[in-house]
């Protein structure tokens, strides 16, 4: 069984604990905080666990070249893509909002800190786990120094190979026990085809001790539920109230009666797993006392008789008596009473049961 740990306050994640479900929002808010407000109300309605946001310091992600490089994309909201992306950053000040908002509503609020100073300030404000972006898993520099913050953390495995995971397992793992690995493939939207849900099973064999995950990016909720069948502990899907809204990752994202379903169908998942124990439960009780089957007798027999295999059949009986797959044990034990064709077979019946 996976290990376990509390991701958030009073939250534990990993073993027979409930998924947990993070509806990221990114930066599919338009850049409006008041549109951020409404996702982060979407999303506690819905039932998630927790919102998460992309938190920047621009210029330690990017080289000036690259902000100032032309952005003339559809889903841009300037002319270059620094333009484009403090359009879509908010401040510090607006963050602590977002997070108090949060704490209002009662759903918990983190970020994935897409550089070190931005890692530095959500530190700062007190986030209950760091999320680690794909673009940011192989960054060793960068998982050291967010590791020795002793926050949780949540890590994607997009764009890496299992060599690189093993790396950055050995990497966070001497700072820091806790943190999960996120199944994710880095496209959006996501085929099909490349979601690869059996490695969710490789990282469970890999890396026993921690819990394992599933980020998706594919059309509709029935993969992710799968992943859950598979045993993620922690789920990431992105959220949007409108799927035509301008913006790269809408298209990979669920609308509110999407998510709302999804978590609901997790839920179910969870409870259907149940017990690793088979065992006729006491549910179906009235179903076996109504079909259960009982060994018979083919023929009458009287007392004193030494059974034989020819003498014994299988029916659905009244009363029921001994069950099917003892009847081998019968073969060449005494009957102490007289039986008529069709009788059952009980214990008391038989010298030795």
């Amino acid at each position: 069984m996976s290990a376990e740990f509390e991701l958030c306050p009073g939250r534990i994640i990993g073993g027979s604990n409930p998924c947990f479900i993070i509806a990221e929002i990114g930066q599919n808010h338009q850049g409006d905080i008041e549109i951020a407000k409404k996702m982060i109300r979407m999303a506690k309605d819905c039932g998630a666990d927790c919102v998460k946001f992309q938190k920047s310091e621009l210029k330690y992600r990017f080289t000036k070249r690259a902000l100032e490089r032309p952005y003339n994309s559809p889903n841009s909201w300037g002319n270059t893509y620094g333009a484009h992306k403090r359009h879509l950053e908010f401040s510090h000040e607006q963050y602590k909002e977002l997070q108090k908002f949060s704490r209002e509503v009662g759903i918990f609020f983190t970020a994935s800190g897409m550089d070190e100073m931005a890692v530095e300030f959500l530190h700062e404000i007190n986030v209950p786990f760091f999320k680690v972006a794909s673009a940011d898993t192989g960054n060793i520099p960068y998982l050291e120094k967010t590791a020795r913050k002793g926050r949780p953390m949540v890590i994607s495995s997009g764009m890496q190979s299992m060599e690189t995971m093993h790396y950055v397992y050995q990497t966070v793992k001497k700072h820091n026990p806790n943190f999960t690995f996120l199944q994710c493939t880095s496209a959006y939207p996501l085929a099909t085809e490349h979601v690869n849900l059996r490695i969710i099973t490789e990282f469970q064999k890999e890396f026993p001790d921690i819990p394992i995950g599933y980020s998706g990016h594919e059309a509709g909720i029935s993969v992710t539920i799968a992943a859950v069948a598979l045993g993620a502990k922690v789920v990431e899907r992105h959220v949007t109230l409108d799927k035509s809204w301008k913006g790269s990752d809408h298209a990979a994202s669920l609308e509110p009666a999407e998510l709302k379903a999804l978590v609901k169908e997790i839920r179910t998942v969870e409870l259907a797993m149940g017990s690793t124990i088979k065992q006729m439960l006491p549910c179906e009780a009235s179903c076996h006392s109504k079909l259960g089957k009982s060994v018979v007798v083919r023929r009458a027999v009287q007392k004193g008789t030494q059974l034989t295999l020819d003498m014994l059949g299988v029916k659905v009986a009244e009363p029921q008596g001994i069950p099917p797959q003892n009847i081998f044990k019968l073969v060449g034990k005494t009957i102490t009473v007289d039986v008529e064709e069709d009788d059952t077979i009980t214990n008391d019946m038989v010298n030795g049961c």
